[in-house]
């Protein structure tokens, strides 16, 4: 059974060795240059970077050469963790959301510039399923299923764009479609954990700021890291 591959966000699950050590690694390969952090049990990419003076923007993330990265390196199946914000006035900051669909309208990356193939996008149900289950054995609440809407980043949402999106979707974000459709068509079984960070813009009374955003991402940071940790004892028992 090979290790398992966590691709991050804001979220620093790589450090105060909360997941472990790890050593770092530039892998190459025909979509470009990933970071990859190596533990005995996992490998972690940190999608923005490991630099806070070079955070890599949402749109400019490279999910074909992080993905391409942790398939070489032999990872079995691969969970993103993603930081979100809420359609919906129940769904508070603070939720982990566990989604099951998503919505991509912009086309979003492919790693298919010739080859005529056409995936139809699912996210892994099995993947999916050892997470919430990893989560209640952790004893921690999530939500089981939502509709994640993707939008290209790297601005916030209008008001006007959030009630349209509201109608459809429960959470936003600039990452996790596109990284699970690399994913898909890599062949590798991929599935979110989605911290939910802050209201979206127009849902929330409190004025939106990315100081609010991190916040409520780094409460989240130990309680995902359990789930993580669950996931990982589950595949070896």
């Amino acid at each position: 059974m090979g290790r398992i591959g966590i691709i991050i966000g804001t979220l620093t699950l790589q450090k105060k060795g909360i997941l472990g050590e790890f050593s770092e690694e530039i892998v190459e390969n025909e979509f470009g240059t990933a970071l990859v952090m190596h533990s005995p049990e996992l490998l972690l990419i940190p999608r923005h970077g490991n630099d806070p003076h070079l955070h890599i923007l949402p749109h400019r993330v490279n999910h074909a050469a992080n993905l391409a990265a942790l398939k070489a390196l032999g990872v079995d199946e691969v969970i993103g963790i993603n930081s979100t914000g809420s359609l919906k006035e129940a769904l508070k900051p603070g939720a982990i959301v566990i989604p099951d669909d998503f919505i991509l309208l912009h086309g979003g990356p492919t790693v298919f510039d010739t080859k005529p193939v056409h995936i139809t996008p699912v996210i892994h149900e099995g993947v999916r399923q050892r997470a919430i289950e990893a989560a209640r054995r952790s004893d921690i609440d999530v939500v089981d299923g939502g509709v994640y809407w993707q939008t290209q980043g790297p601005r916030l949402e209008t008001q006007a764009e959030i009630r349209f999106m509201s109608r459809f979707a429960d959470v936003v974000g600039m990452t996790m479609a596109g990284e699970a459709v690399i994913a898909q068509e890599l062949e590798i079984p991929y599935a979110s954990i989605c911290s939910v960070d802050n209201f979206a813009h127009g849902i929330g009374k409190e004025k939106l700021t990315m100081e609010i955003v991190l916040r409520h991402a780094r409460k989240n940071t130990e309680r995902i890291a359990r789930i993580i940790l669950k996931y990982l004892e589950g595949r070896t028992t």
